[in-house]
């Protein structure tokens, strides 16, 4: 299977100018069978010396061993063994017998299996015979034999030889020792299995383990979904590294303040298997808006799985900026080395103004006493063609006057405020020297009155 997903979340979609939010990175991966399709012939020893518990539970455990593997090379037990990978079954006393032939169907399997029965002598030697008789020589699959006994050869030639040559030729055989009547031949076993004995060899003094030594060997057989991982992740410059938690799997080390590795020496190896990794950032940047949190982000392993991970984004609010005087442009120049003196032209510079103030006064006239006065001023600005531009409004509260009969009011310093970089002006240069219409618009009325409305009323 190799990689079954990747992901990348963080903790929050918006933080303010300098806040911190959780990233985290998640990777699965489910045992690579599917990958490398392998032939496997369980050879199971049905002599006399299996009679009773150990045939019972031989046969619990290969039907256990063929569900492992129809899971592995397609991430479901649905009777089938998946993706190119096939199992035979040979069982063997004073004679080997292939009870079929290497197939995908889990119910023809096991029914092999469960059709046993111990008796005779053990013939380990036709045994491995018969299996390595089943492999296909133009097939490109992987090639395994998993030989279940309990090693004492009563019958045949010597199996040594044998087991040796079908080792040269490639085919990995694996040995598990279950004690019979007679016990069991250690050495034998270990001679027949692929070096290293410890990885192919299983012994179990208890009956009872064989179900989960057989998980364990269909989790040999089927590779890791990945090995050697790598993850290399880079954040935008705007982002600073905070802290990396302990990952699940595997260690993290943070390369520098923008950067941090990810290393996991194998996942998916005895089945779907998940991984993740925490860290904290922080915004250190300058630059607000809607940021991607990553600048790159790498995966690598040894099978070659193509995974990438989403890129998400998070909107970072530092408010309004405002730059009202860049730096100029600099005007470039060199003077040799051996020049003691250099005249530069330096071109035109315009004298610039940060804008100017426009402070309005106004008359009311025969405003009569004891009434408030609503103002307002309304300031627009045309160009040459006549064109209008707002320039702003002012609503001002006149208080009420206590004099005797209606007077001129004065209202005084009224101001707006026109920027240079307003003008519609087509000057290059932002300067006092052109001249800027405006127009001012008044209108003024009384707050308080002395009408009332009416009431409604009904007689009767």
């Amino acid at each position: 299977m190799g990689i079954t997903s990747s992901n990348k979340e963080i903790s929050s979609s918006q933080i303010r100018c300098g806040g911190t939010f959780r990233v985290t990175l998640a990777l699965s991966a489910a045992p690579d069978i599917s990958e490398n399709p392998t032939d496997i012939v369980l050879v199971l020893d049905r002599s006399g010396s299996m009679a009773g518990s150990p045939l019972a539970n031989l046969k619990l455990g290969a039907n256990t061993f063929i569900d492992i593997i129809d899971e592995s090379t397609d991430s479901t037990q649905d009777g089938q063994i998946g993706l190119g990978s096939r199992i035979a079954i040979v069982s063997f006393s004073g004679s080997a017998t292939a009870n079929t032939q290497l197939i995908t169907s889990v119910s023809d399997l096991k029914s092999a299996v469960n059709s046993l029965s111990a008796g005779g002598a053990t013939n380990h030697a036709d045994a491995f015979s018969t299996a390595m008789s089943l492999f296909d020589p133009s097939s490109s699959n992987a090639r395994v034999i998993v030989m279940f006994t309990d090693g004492k050869t009563t019958a045949g030639i010597p199996p040594a030889p044998i087991a040796e040559a079908i080792r040269d030729s490639g085919v990995v055989i694996y040995c598990i020792g279950l004690i019979g009547d007679n016990g069991i031949d250690v050495d034998s076993l270990n001679d027949w299995a692929t070096d290293p004995d410890t990885s192919h060899v299983v012994f179990t003094p208890d009956e009872s383990e064989l179900e989960e030594l057989f998980a364990d060997l269909a989790a040999n057989i089927s590779k890791p979904g990945a090995t050697n991982i790598v993850i290399d992740e880079t954040l935008n410059p705007s982002f600073t590294i905070l802290n990396v938690s302990i990952p699940s799997t595997g260690t993290a080390t943070t390369i520098d303040s923008h950067s941090l590795q990810w290393k996991i020496p194998s996942l998916g190896v005895s089945g779907n298997e998940g991984a993740s990794l925490e860290f904290y950032v922080q915004h250190t940047g300058k630059t607000s808006g809607t940021l991607p949190v990553n600048q790159s982000i790498s995966y690598t392993d040894d099978e070659g799985n193509l995974v990438t991970f989403p890129d998400p984004t998070i909107q970072v609010d530092c408010g309004t900026v405002v730059n009202p005087e860049p730096c100029p442009v600099p005007i470039d120049f060199t003077i040799g080395s051996c020049q003691d003196s250099l005249i530069v032209d330096l071109g035109d510079t315009c004298l610039e103004s940060s804008g100017r103030i426009v402070q309005l006064n106004i008359t009311l006239k025969n405003v009569c006493p004891k009434k408030r006065v609503a103002l307002g001023i309304i300031l627009s600005e045309t160009d040459s063609y006549g064109q209008e531009y707002p320039r702003g409004m002012k609503t001002i509260t006149v208080p009420a006057h206590s004099l005797t009969g209606c007077q001129d009011v004065e209202i005084q310093c009224i101001k707006f405020i026109l920027p240079e970089d307003l003008t519609p002006s087509e000057n290059s240069c932002r300067s006092l020297c052109h001249e800027r219409n405006l127009k001012a618009r008044i209108i003024a009325h009384y707050i308080d009155t002395d009408f009332q409305c009416c009431d409604s009323t009904v007689t009767f």
